[in-house]
């Protein structure tokens, strides 16, 4: 009786071991080749081109400055809504 318990609690060991072990993880699949780093690097630069030559974008509405005649009209505008939210 002693000797199937201890080829039990032997054969458990064993296979809680090898059941906690992770096959190897391959390396290669991670990896990028060097033309595919490449090809994601000029992606990346035609996009920042297109996103700069965009007429209206973002970087372009930071860049321009307001005339006098339409920093005027906005103050009067937020002056007049401001008047209405107070009425």
């Amino acid at each position: 009786m002693l000797r199937i318990l201890s080829a039990f609690v032997l054969a458990v060991a064993c296979a809680t071991t090898l059941a906690q072990q992770q096959p190897p993880r391959k390396q290669e699949g991670r990896q990028m080749s060097q033309e595919d780093r490449e090809r994601m690097r000029q992606d990346m630069r035609e996009a920042y081109r297109q996103r700069q030559e965009r007429p209206g974008g973002q970087q372009q509405q930071k860049t321009r400055q307001m005339s006098p005649e339409e920093r005027g009209k906005l103050r009067r505008d937020i002056e007049a809504a401001n008047k209405d939210l107070r009425r």
